[in-house]
C-alpha cells in the first residue's frame, strides 16, 4: 500500500493549471492570477496631503506664527498657483500638495480667524505628505502568478487601474455517487436504502477549493451505467467517484471505467480512514475514486482532492501545511497506517490550540465529522501519546470546510 505522501504525489505531480480566463474585478475573488500584476500607473500620483489642514513652507509655521489662507484645493482639484512666503492653502485628506508648500498643519493644530491662521503646533518639512509613488510606481509588480485573490489584493489591483484580470479557469469536477442503496435527500428510502450524502459534502469541498462541482445523476451497481459516464466528461477536468473504490463483488468503479479504457494507477493507500482509494486516468481525465463511507470519503478528499484543486487552480504552493497543537487526552499507539483522528479544536489561556480527540472515529459519524475542528496527524507505527503532548494537525474548521 502506498503512504499518503506519496499517493498525494502521483495524484497531484502530473496535473497542470487550467487555462487562464479574463474576468473583471467583482468576479476575481478567490480566483488564482494566471500571470503577475504590475501596476499601470504611479500611487499617489503626486504629492498629497495625508490630513485636513493647510499647506505652508514650515519655515513660516512656528508656533505662534499667523499665515494668510490665499486659496483651498479640495481632494481632486488641484490649486493652480505656488504657495509663497507667509502663505497657506486650505487642503483636504488626498488633496495636492501645492508648489512651493513643503508640509502641512493639521486643522487640529491650528487657530483660523477669517482668512488667517495660526500655529498651535510647529509645523516640519515633509509633515502629513505622503509622497508621490509612496505606494507604489507605475510598472512596478504589486503580485505574483499564482496568487489567490482576497479582497485586499482586488483592491489593490484596482488601485493599480486593472478593470480586468487574466485568472486560471475554475477546475469542473464531475461527481459521480454509485450504489443500488443510495437515493438523493428527500426521495423516498426504501428499506435497506441510505440517503446519499457524500456528492453534496464534496460539492461543498470543491467549492472552498476554488472548484465548480458537479453531481452526476446517481449510477446504480451496474457495469454499462458506470461505464457510459466516460461518454460525459468532455466539459470536466477531473472525475470525482464516490462508493465501489475497492475491489468486492459490488465495487464495480474500476472494472466498469476499464471497459472505456481507463488505466489504474493505483487503489489502496496506508491510511485510516480511507484505506480504498482509486486513482488513474481516463484518456486525459484523472479518476479519483473515494470510499464510500461518508468519513472516509470526506477525510480522502480533503488530504488528495484539495491540492488536486489547488494545482488544477495554478496556486505556486499545493501542499498541505498542519500546525502544532497539544493533545487535551491521551491517544494510542498506531499501527502500520497513518490515522486522521478527529477531534475537536480549541485555544488555552495563553493562545495555543488545543486537540481533542473523539473516542469514537468509526468513518460512519457524520455527527463527529461535523463538530471536528481538526485532523491529529498520527504517523504509521507512532508511539501512544500523554495528555499536552505536542501533534501535527490539519485544520477543518478554516476556507468554509
Amino acid at each position: 500500500m502506498l503512504s499518503v505522501e506519496e499517493a498525494r504525489a502521483r495524484i497531484v505531480g502530473p496535473l497542470r493549471p487550467t487555462p487562464a480566463e479574463i474576468v473583471s474585478l467583482p468576479e476575481a475573488w478567490g480566483r488564482v492570477l494566471a500571470g503577475p500584476m504590475h501596476a499601470r500607473l504611479t500611487q499617489p500620483p503626486a504629492d498629497v496631503s495625508a490630513m485636513d489642514g493647510y499647506a505652508l513652507r514650515a519655515a513660516d509655521g512656528r508656533a505662534g506664527a499667523r499665515v494668510a489662507v490665499v486659496g483651498h484645493a479640495p481632494a481632486g482639484r488641484p490649486f493652480p498657483g505656488q504657495v509663497g512666503p507667509g502663505e497657506a492653502i486650505r487642503l483636504f485628506t488626498g488633496s495636492v500638495v501645492p508648489e512651493g508648500a513643503d508640509c502641512v498643519l493639521p486643522q487640529e493644530d491650528v487657530d483660523r480667524d477669517g482668512d488667517w491662521i495660526t500655529a498651535r503646533e510647529a509645523a516640519r518639512v515633509g509633515r502629513h505628505i505622503r509622497r508621490a509613488g509612496q505606494d507604489f510606481r507605475q510598472g512596478a509588480p504589486l503580485l505574483p502568478a499564482g496568487t489567490r485573490l482576497g479582497a485586499r489584493a482586488i483592491g489593490l489591483i484596482a488601485a493599480a487601474n486593472h478593470p480586468w484580470v487574466a485568472v486560471h479557469r475554475q477546475p469542473r469536477i464531475a461527481i459521480l455517487a454509485t450504489g443500488d442503496e443510495i437515493v438523493l435527500p428527500g426521495e423516498p428510502l426504501a428499506a435497506g436504502g441510505i440517503v446519499s450524502s457524500n456528492a453534496h459534502a464534496l460539492a461543498g469541498l470543491i467549492r472552498a477549493g476554488g472548484g465548480i462541482p458537479s453531481v452526476l445523476p446517481i449510477a446504480p451497481d451496474d457495469p454499462a451505467a458506470i461505464a457510459s459516464v466516460a461518454d460525459r466528461l468532455s466539459a470536466f477536468d477531473l472525475l470525482l467517484t464516490t462508493g465501489g473504490a475497492s475491489v468486492g463483488e459490488h465495487d464495480l468503479v474500476q472494472s466498469s471505467l476499464a471497459t472505456r479504457g481507463f488505466a489504474l494507477d493505483f487503489w489502496r493507500i496506508a491510511m485510516r480512514p480511507g484505506k480504498p482509494l482509486l486513482f488513474g486516468r481516463l484518456g486525459d481525465m484523472p479518476v479519483l475514486g473515494l470510499p464510500g463511507n461518508p468519513v472516509s470519503a470526506f477525510v480522502c478528499a480533503f488530504l488528495f482532492l484539495l491540492p488536486a484543486l489547488n494545482r488544477l487552480n495554478g496556486l505556486a504552493d499545493d501542499a498541505m501545511q498542519p500546525v502544532e497543537a497539544r493533545l487535551a487526552a491521551p491517544v494510542a499507539a498506531n499501527d502500520r497506517r497513518a490515522d486522521h483522528l478527529r477531534a475537536s479544536l480549541a485555544t488555552d489561556a495563553t493562545g495555543a490550540l488545543v486537540a481533542t480527540p473523539f473516542d469514537r472515529q468509526d468513518s460512519s459519524l457524520l455527527v463527529l465529522l461535523a463538530d471536528a475542528g481538526c485532523l491529529i496527524l498520527r504517523p504509521p507505527h507512532a508511539p501512544a501519546l500523554q495528555a499536552g503532548a505536542a501533534v501535527p494537525v490539519l485544520r477543518l474548521d478554516l476556507g468554509g470546510l
